[in-house]
């Protein structure tokens, strides 16, 4: 299969949560580690341009490998928790995976790397089996681990390698749990310590290197909250004599022998200055890249640090004097989070970013108007743990998620005033919450039920800052949208109590400030403190982190209690009317389904039929269906009645089940879906099968008349590995076929049509149609696809609207494009775009 069905339209994730995983290339790419796979995203063009899978373990060092002359990067390196470090090579504009270098025990927390003069690769790598390895990686695709350090029972937490001035030979600074900076020289291909700077008073977290007019400087940050700069430079013949003139004062001076090619070189190392303005343990230093200035290439003296007191400062010589000062500070105010683990800057010193403890990038860019001032820009962003739900909203403008992170995120599409394409960007964060998030339902446009490893249900509305915002970044009439919503008693926004889990709602007159008066006269010991933190926001562009942490929470509107264990799974209906959600149960008095009305938010039924936890719960398209699959391995499927003038309220009677002996599944049952019509629904299973069930509608009959037996409509479909997620497409393919995609334990998504008819019975009812690459894929299960609610690519109908059309012809081509959502425990939200007619 030559091209991808897929074109991958959106891909949000963010970094790990590791010192070292962040790199920024001379040709303006950013590389870094997420989950099991290595990212490249581009600034400019504000997306995910590729995606690296090769490691089995979580990626924890990411370094491009700079070149001489400056140009764009062609090697990557990268090294993970399962022990491996990987060389990435470009070959026609994508990276593939070139070396593999293995000898470590135990995972890999540091990278570095540097060209030698024969355009072989040195890389020096730190584990956590307190060794340093070095390797040569040459052309012929092969690595040689030229030389082991170890470190007793040390660590080494950060590596950083050059080359001396003047000689071919490598330099390798070690900092590690000692307090102090190891300085390793290659001597007859073997390293051998030339000395230990000391001075650091804790662990030193971060080395880096920086060539400076024939001499080097090497900077050191450590967590006693100070950063060090030390000078390495040559010293001749004649500078050895003055070293016994006691009269001048200098700094103390540390000297060592270099032989290269039999000529001898002495080096010496000073401190050059001791930088204090952190308040806490400093994780990065970063030098600004080296830069053409008048035909030669010109070190910046500038320096960035990265703190867990939540700042960046960037450090830089004064004119005069030449003392280092700090030129520029930037960081996150407020929320409840810990600090930055690491930093870099653009290859033209006009863009700076770090990655905090919860994995979001944190972008500044240089104020081009104002001298001196930064502001922050818009970056990629995402869970930083394994997604476990998605849904879309009904109009399929939005996308929500839940994950083990805790959060419930809401993506959107945004086009810049001058942007030829809308990208997809976190505009909301609803719920930040205290339990891991496992399932979500969305009952109309701006409410949704979530579920998490506790017994309660939380239903969420939309604040009206929310549809403001939402409305200016997504482009989408503001009038429309609050018509839509019952705006008349909306809240402002919502904020969080300092102890408390529930999201309360903040309404206009508590964002009237106080006048003085009031503010002196406290009616209570709780009137000084302040409880709400919301701020409302008019945004014409994505919120950045700190932002989304605070001024995007929706209301929590009502709590659900019901269940005896930790919610799996919920499913909301096409009238909006139910909500079924579903337990963990390991026996048959826990998993029964229980159905909740969405106007009174009261308990309306309880269906009991499953003996373990029902897996997954769909309604059908015209509401009269609700199926349910479950760890039994069995399915069962439920008809609503007809509403009396007794019940007016829906009530649902099992209308077919699986047994022991009809239950073509021989293990759990993932996942299920309805096709479009109502009449055939889908069941995926950990025994690699996926079945069609059916007819539960008959062609010529009337609405009640019923098929007499639900059987499989299609024959059984092996994918090769277990079947973690499956969907119907909403739009029927050309002859009458249906489209369905199919999620697999190991990240892959197949794509497959499926047309009903005699041909069951030899298996040519279904046709592969397609499936995602090594670099579309997700690195590990997943756990949900769900296609967009109609034709057409979310983003692209606004743009028609609005006349920036370049054809006619282009708004026809839309209805033959579908959306695809996967979500996978790779920590990862991706959107696909297919073409029906490729198919």
């Amino acid at each position: 299969m030559a091209a991808s069905v897929f074109e991958t339209c959106s891909i949000a994730c963010c970094a790990n949560r590791t010192p070292n995983v962040v790199s920024w290339g001379r040709g303006n790419i950013i590389a870094f580690g997420t989950c099991n796979s290595v990212a490249l995203y581009h600034p400019q063009e504000r997306r995910v341009v590729d995606v690296l899978n090769g490691h089995t373990g979580r990626v924890n060092a990411v370094q491009w490998v700079h070149r001489k002359d400056n140009a764009p990067e062609c090697h990557l390196i990268s090294g993970g928790s399962d022990n491996q470090l990987l060389v990435w090579e470009a070959q026609n504009g994508k990276f593939i995976q070139s070396v593999e270098c293995k000898g470590h025990t135990g995972p890999i927390c540091a990278v570095d790397t540097t060209y030698m003069e024969d355009s072989k690769i040195l890389v020096a790598s730190s584990s956590s089996d307190s060794t340093v390895r070095l390797w040569l990686c040459s052309d012929n695709k092969e690595a040689e681990c030229l030389h082991i350090v170890s470190f007793g029972s040390g660590f080494i937490m950060d590596v950083s390698l050059t080359v001396l001035p003047g000689t071919g030979v490598p330099i390798l600074a070690c900092g590690g749990d000692d307090s102090r900076v190891h300085l390793y020289v290659q001597s007859k291909g073997q390293f051998k310590k030339a000395m230990s700077l000391q001075g650091h008073e804790d662990w030193v977290r971060g080395v880096e290197w920086a060539s400076a007019g024939g001499e080097l400087l090497l900077a050191s940050c450590s967590q006693d909250s100070l950063i060090r700069v030390w000078r390495l430079c040559a010293k001749s013949g004649t500078d050895a004599c003055t070293e016994d003139d006691h009269t001048i004062i200098r700094m103390k001076e540390d000297i060592f022998e270099v032989k290269d090619r039999e000529v001898s070189s002495v080096f010496a190392v000073s401190l050059e200055t001791v930088l204090a303005g952190h308040e806490n343990w400093v994780y990065g230093v970063h030098w600004q890249p080296p830069l053409y200035k008048d035909g030669k290439l010109q070190q910046p003296l500038s320096l960035l640090s990265a703190s867990m007191d939540k700042t960046m400062i960037l450090w830089a010589p004064e004119e005069g004097s030449g003392v280092w000062v700090e030129q520029v500070r930037v960081g996150e105010v407020g929320g409840n989070t810990l600090g930055f683990y690491g930093c870099q800057m653009s290859p033209d010193g006009s863009m700076i970013v770090a990655h905090a403890f919860h994995g979001a990038l944190h972008l500044w860019c240089k104020d081009q108007d104002k001298e001196g001032e930064w502001r922050p820009g818009v970056i990629v962003s995402g869970h930083f743990n394994g997604v476990q739900d998605l849904s879309w909203d009904p109009e399929g403008e939005f996308i929500l998620s839940v994950s083990s992170d805790q959060t419930t995120r809401l993506f959107t599409t945004w086009r810049k005033q001058d942007g030829k394409q809308a990208t997809w960007h976190e505009i909301s964060r609803p719920q930040i919450h205290g339990y891991d998030m496992q399932c979500l339902a969305t009952v109309g446009r701006f409410q949704f039920v979530s579920g998490a490893d506790e017994k309660v249900l939380r239903v969420f509305q939309a604040p009206r800052n929310f549809v403001e915002n939402f409305a200016n970044i997504s482009g989408t009439s503001k009038e429309r949208l609050l018509m839509s919503n019952d705006s008349a008693n909306l809240p402002e926004g919502a904020s969080t109590p300092a102890l408390g889990l529930s999201n309360k709602a903040v309404f206009p007159g508590d964002l009237v400030p106080k006048s003085n008066e009031e503010e002196e006269q406290f009616n209570s010991k709780s009137d000084q403190y302040q409880e709400s933190y919301f701020h409302p926001l008019k945004l014409t562009e994505p919120p950045p982190e700190d932002h989304l942490l605070q001024n995007t929470l929706w209301p929590e509107v009502q709590k659900l209690y019901g269940h005896g264990f930790e919610m799996f799974c919920l499913a909301s209906d096409s009238t909006r009317t139910v909500v079924a959600s579903a337990c963990k149960a390991s026996k048959a008095e826990h998993a029964a389904v229980l159905l909740w009305s969405t106007t009174t938010w009261r308990q309306l039924q309880m269906l009991s039929c499953h003996t373990l936890t029902v897996t997954q719960m769909g309604f059908s398209p015209d509401a009269q269906f609700l199926l349910a699959v479950s760890r039994d391995r069995t399915w069962s499927l439920w008809r609503r009645s007809q509403p009396t003038a007794e019940s007016p309220e829906p009530l649902f009677s099992l209308h077919a089940h699986t047994g022991k002996n009809t239950a073509i599944h021989g293990r759990i049952i993932w996942s299920c879906d309805w096709s479009p019509d109502s009449k055939y629904f889908v069941t995926s299973s950990r025994d690699k099968k996926v079945i069609v069930w059916g007819p539960c509608r008959l062609e010529c009959s009337e609405e009640h008349v019923l098929p007499v037996e639900i059987k499989p409509c299609s024959s059984v479909l092996d994918v090769g590995d277990s079947a973690t997620a499956v969907s119907f497409c909403p739009v029927l393919c050309s002859g009458n076929s249906y489209l369905l995609a199919v999620g697999l334990e190991c990240g892959k998504i197949l794509l497959y049509k499926w047309r009903p008819g005699q041909e069951a019975a030899r298996g040519g009812d279904w046709t592969h149609c397609g499936e995602t690459d090594t670099s579309q894929s997700h690195a590990l299960a997943v756990k949900r696809l769900r296609w967009r609610p109609k034709a057409g690519r979310a983003g692209r109908e606004d743009s028609k609207r609005i006349g920036q059309s370049d054809r006619e012809s282009d708004f026809e081509d839309e209805s033959s494009w579908v959306q695809l959502a996967s979500a996978s425990v790779d920590h990862s939200v991706k959107i696909f775009n297919i073409n029906k007619r490729s198919l």
